[in-house]
């Protein structure tokens, strides 16, 4: 156990993560000239075409010291966008340090902080790296001041790097063997292994991605999970190098994976510890506390027959990403699906993008909400994080919002733009701090912290923040408490039917406001059928806006040519008491779009 290091790659979103855990492969040998590309560990399609890391991944590599003795080094690479903190932080529990890396050119940034918190929490040894010093824009000397001030470091234990050019890749490695410490543990106790990972493979079932904490784990023993007394005997034990190989055993401290041959999801659990089913250990290791949901949103298959498809494909997705949580509902307009809870909307985005790719289907996705706390005139606490649960006004005692944290870090002449930016969206500053005091007038970088609803905020406040500063701004975020608000349900009618589908929750103020911005949003973007099509927003009951798409209308008359009015006049009577008729029977057909016009109603 003296010669394992476990360590994480943590930093803000861009910053070099996976390339630098690339340079660290090569110089390694873990990964041959001929196998190695670039991002190596970022092996999901979808991380390849968005150049983001979604998923945590690990990999052991041999390295030999300076000292001449060999070492094992298990890697985890991480994620670096605020949506996925949770994998990071599942990441850092299996760790016992973390490399820190900060871009040579953008300094300290919001996650950055973040992740360095995070890691601090479990009381983590951190070697901070400066990044990208090979970059024309490259200030190494000012980011390094910015982590000795900001963070707390010693000037002598920060390293530069080049991921890019592999320049003092043989520091970091060096650093990673003498600052972090080997593992604890006791080899001889029974077996305790915690799974921080998991995924599906549909040979060899559900895959736990385990760290060993005590004892040892050999194939063909007989385990169980503590938690969830599931019992099984792996079909294969192995580590990542970085792709599965088969290994006799993992002893205490060490990384890898069990092929467990369980093909219900439910049986294994994130979190969970693994022991010997004889003699194993009685208590089970300290968790991951739940990840909380902040965004809600109806998933639906456009084919009703790919309900159960959809079900399996949820629950595959569970095990890989535990941050994903759902339950079944119907909706009048969509039939049935499912009401799925995520981190954020890239969280969400991603998990139907993956739904979409890796399971073929073809879904609808409703505006999303946030989760109110709403106590009722009799007295009783609902959670509501959809608008159809939310009861009408005179059954409302009091609605209660999730406010939000948010830190931003941005050069302080677009501090006015994001002020203006926050106070807009209901939000409340709380506290300012200069990151780099010597910097030039506006030049300077200042940390801002706000309090903001999450629901003001979950749309496109990223996006209009990326926009008023340039490209300069950073966000992160994290939950506060609960806000008493007053807020009402903003209703659809199409063709008189209303589409639970396209109902949000709106502040009171301004609801009316809202319900003809989105009626005419709607007109440009529901289809015209062969009648009218009357399209209305109601707030608590009350029309308050009305939009016609008009109906296409052939042209009858083209035969006549002269001859008696009453004939003409016969003709168009027989075809308004079709499109009458027609209006009675025909359905309309929603499409996505419109779904999405409930998120465009700020711009």
């Amino acid at each position: 156990m003296q010669h394992i290091r476990n360590f994480s790659i943590i930093a803000h979103i861009d910053h070099g993560k996976s390339t630098l855990a690339d340079r660290m492969l090569e110089r390694t040998g873990a990964v041959t000239s001929r196998e190695m590309r670039e991002q190596l560990l970022d092996s999901m399609e979808l991380e390849r075409e968005k150049g983001i890391t979604i998923k945590a991944q690990a990999v052991r590599m041999e390295y030999r010291a300076p000292d001449g003795r060999d070492y094992e080094l298990n890697l985890i690479d991480t994620p670096g966008h605020v949506d996925f903190a949770y994998e990071v932080s599942r990441a850092l529990a299996a760790c016992e340090g973390a490399v820190l890396v900060v871009d040579a050119a953008q300094g300290i940034q919001a996650q950055t902080l973040a992740n360095v918190y995070a890691a601090l929490d479990l009381d983590l040894e951190l070697i901070p790296v400066v990044n990208k010093i090979d970059l024309p824009a490259a200030e190494p000397e000012r980011v390094a001041r910015e982590l000795v001030d900001v963070i707390g470091f010693d000037p002598d234990q920060i390293l530069y790097a080049s991921a890019k050019s592999g320049a003092g890749i043989d520091e970091i490695l060096d650093a990673v063997v003498e600052r972090i410490p080997p593992p604890e543990g006791n080899p001889d106790a029974p077996l305790r292994a915690l799974v921080f990972d998991s995924k599906y493979d549909s040979y060899k079932g559900v895959m736990a991605y385990v760290r060993v904490v005590d004892g040892a784990v050999r194939g063909g023993e007989r385990l169980r999970l503590v938690q969830q007394r599931t019992r099984f005997e792996p079909l294969e034990v192995g580590v990542f190098r970085p792709d599965l190989e088969v290994a006799p055993m993992l002893s205490a401290g060490q990384v890898g994976y069990l092929a467990t041959g369980l093909k219900s999801v439910g049986e294994s659990r994130v979190g969970d510890t693994v022991t010997s089913e004889r003699n194993g250990a009685a208590e089970a290791l300290p968790g991951y506390r739940p990840a909380k949901p902040m965004v809600f949103a109806g998933i639906y298959p456009t084919d009703p027959n790919d309900y159960e498809v959809l079900r399996d494909a949820l629950e595959r997705l569970t095990l890989n990403d535990a941050a994903l949580v759902w339950q079944p509902e119907t909706s009048a307009a969509l039939g049935f699906g499912f009401r799925a809870g995520f981190l954020g909307l890239l969280h969400m985005d991603i998990v139907q993008e993956r739904l979409e790719r890796e399971f073929g289907l073809e879904l609808v996705a409703t505006a999303p909400s946030v989760e109110y706390e709403v106590t009722r005139t009799d007295g009783r606490e609902i959670v509501v994080d959809s608008p159809a649960e939310l009861p009408i006004p005179n059954e409302i005692s009091e609605v209660r919002e999730p406010w939000m944290r948010l830190a931003i870090t941005v050069p302080s002449r677009y501090l006015g733009q994001v002020m203006e930016l926050v106070t807009s969206r209901r939000g409340r500053y709380q506290h300012l701090q200069y990151l780099d005091q010597g910097a030039e007038e506006g030049e300077a970088r200042v940390l801002a912290e706000f309090l903001a609803p999450l629901s003001e905020i979950v749309v496109d406040f990223y996006d209009q923040l990326k926009a008023r500063t340039q490209g300069y701004a950073s966000l992160d975020y994290q939950f506060e408490d609960y806000e008493p608000t007053k807020v009402l349900r903003l209703e659809i009618l199409v063709n008189g039917d209303p589409v639970d589908a396209l109902s949000t929750i709106v502040q009171s103020e301004g609801a009316a406001a809202k319900g003809r911005q989105l009626s005419s949003a709607l007109k440009e973007l529901i289809p015209r059928q062969l009648f009218d099509v009357p399209i209305q927003a109601a707030v608590g009951g009350r029309i308050v806006a009305r939009e016609t798409v008009r109906a296409m209308r052939k042209n009858v008359l083209a035969k006549c040519y002269g001859g008696d009015v009453t004939r003409k006049r016969k003709l168009l009577e027989r075809q308004k008491a079709g499109k009458k008729r027609m209006k009675m029977l025909g359905s309309v057909e929603v499409p996505q779009e419109a779904f999405m016009a409930v998120l465009k109603l700020r711009e």
